[in-house]
């Protein structure tokens, strides 16, 4: 009697078929299950006992998509033995790979959203990381989410080359419209990746100095020394030099200054060790060199070089202004003389008599020859 109920046939399978198909999906799912309490459990607890907080996040990505995918594998399997009509084939197959579509998607998302979290978290700062985030994530997702819709329009047996040509016809007249926007989106993604500055970079672009202050999809906006906002569309940024201060180390600083020719010998040989002692005497700067560099039109040139040993400009400032002001105090105590430019003008011929008047010390011949000088002049 038992072998009689297990021939009866029910919607064109019999009892003992379907027994099977559902003892192959329960053994595929207490399979699953005990893939995820096992294996899913020792990887949290090895996750739980690192440092980093990534790989806690990546197996959270990954759990739900890579169960539910492997619950769908089982049920697909347990199919197999079930005779159905080609209406129930034709839907359990465009159901599975919709399902699968949906989770391999999911997974992948989850994927690369670990990867980009760990590249910028490990290699970007901290303060353009959720800028960076928010712009590169949802841009990878709509990117994989399309290539799903793709992959599972082609299997569900529509024809794709035709939708593309004509999504291809509508992208081109898109595309043309809309040229300066895309241009500006790409450069904006150029600048995340590459990160020729980033935000409280202070920086020189062209014309442009000033604070990166905001990263938009268009357009980036800088505070300039003034106080005024500046403005700027990514395409011109990225096709510009940029001068990005923020990644200097140290500052480099040379400078010249003359003397007088009047100077004596031993003099010009003790002003390099002059202006070394006072830059060494000034904190967190490093003395480089300073050297007689050449003879002037009116002055006998040095060339100095320090460094200053933080990229702060207030801190360059303060140290330039202590170096200026020390120089010229070991200038005035050895009677050295700063060059400014003079001319001298040597006459000759002229029989300038000294015969005093009662006013100013000079005769009329005198005056008349001086204002003839006056002229000259």
């Amino acid at each position: 009697m038992l072998a009689e109920l297990l021939q009866k046939t029910i919607l064109g399978n019999s009892v003992s078929a379907y027994l099977m198909t559902l003892g192959i999906l329960l053994a595929g799912i207490l399979l699953v299950t005990l893939l995820r309490n096992v294996v899913l459990g020792r990887l949290k607890h090895w996750a739980r006992n690192t440092r980093s907080l990534l790989d806690d996040r990546l197996i959270h990505l990954l759990e739900k998509p890579t169960t539910y995918l492997l619950y769908l594998g089982s049920f697909y399997l347990s199919l197999g033995n079930l005779e159905l009509s080609s209406f129930l084939q034709a839907l359990v197959q465009v159901l599975s790979i919709v399902v699968a579509t949906l989770l391999i998607v999911q997974l992948a998302t989850s994927f690369l959203e670990y990867g980009i979290r760990v590249y910028w978290m490990t290699r970007g700062s901290r303060e353009t990381l959720e800028q960076s985030l928010n712009a590169l994530i949802p841009a990878m997702k709509v990117t994989v989410w399309a290539i799903g819709l793709v992959f599972l329009l082609d299997n569900l047996g529509f024809d794709i080359s035709a939708v593309v040509a004509s999504l291809g016809i509508g992208g081109i007249a898109v595309a043309l419209a809309s040229q300066g926007i895309l241009a500006d989106l790409f450069s904006y993604f150029s600048i995340l990746l590459d990160r020729p500055f980033e935000i409280g970079d202070f920086v020189i672009i062209g014309d442009l100095v000033g604070t990166v202050e905001h990263i938009g999809i268009k357009t980036t906006r800088l505070r300039s020394l003034g106080g005024e906002e500046w403005v700027a569309s990514n395409t011109d940024l990225t096709g510009s030099r940029i001068q990005n201060f923020r990644r200097m180390e140290r500052r480099r600083i040379a400078f010249s200054l003359g003397v007088t020719y009047e100077t004596g010998q031993e003099k010009i040989e003790a002003i390099p060790s002059l202006i070394q002692a006072v830059i060494e005497s000034v904190e967190r700067v490093t003395f480089d060199r300073a050297h007689f560099l050449s003879f002037g039109d009116f002055s006998l040139n040095y060339e100095v070089v320090y460094f200053v040993e933080t990229p702060d400009y207030a801190t360059y400032m303060d140290a330039q202004q202590a170096i200026n002001l020390g120089i010229r105090q070991a200038f005035e105590a050895h009677q050295i003389d700063f060059a400014y430019p003079t001319q001298m003008l040597y006459l000759s011929g002229l029989n300038l008599e000294r015969s005093p008047s009662p006013g100013n010390g000079h005769t009329g011949r005198d005056r008349f020859a001086l204002a003839q000088l006056g002229e000259a002049r």
